[in-house]
């Protein structure tokens, strides 16, 4: 699972964020949290599918700019 995480975290960092802002953490029972000031509320689910989101939906931090990602509208997207 750490794996997910770590190559998560480095493809928000690739994509210009700060971990402030949006970062993958290990969760509670082998969950995955994405969270921070650019995301509404945390995502959870299994690293995975975390990975998953991340990688193919988390637009680039300059092409969000000041918007805030919603975790249910990333769910609907999966």
């Amino acid at each position: 699972m750490s794996d997910a995480v770590e190559q998560a975290n480095a493809l928000l960092r690739e994509k210009g964020y700060a971990e402030r802002d949006l970062a993958v953490h290990t969760g509670p029972r082998g969950k995955a949290l994405l969270k921070g000031n650019k995301i509404l509320s945390p995502l959870s689910d299994e690293a995975e599918v975390v990975l998953q989101v991340v990688r193919d939906l988390v637009p680039p931090d300059a092409e969000l700019g000041a918007k805030t990602l919603r975790p249910a509208e990333l769910r609907a997207r999966l």
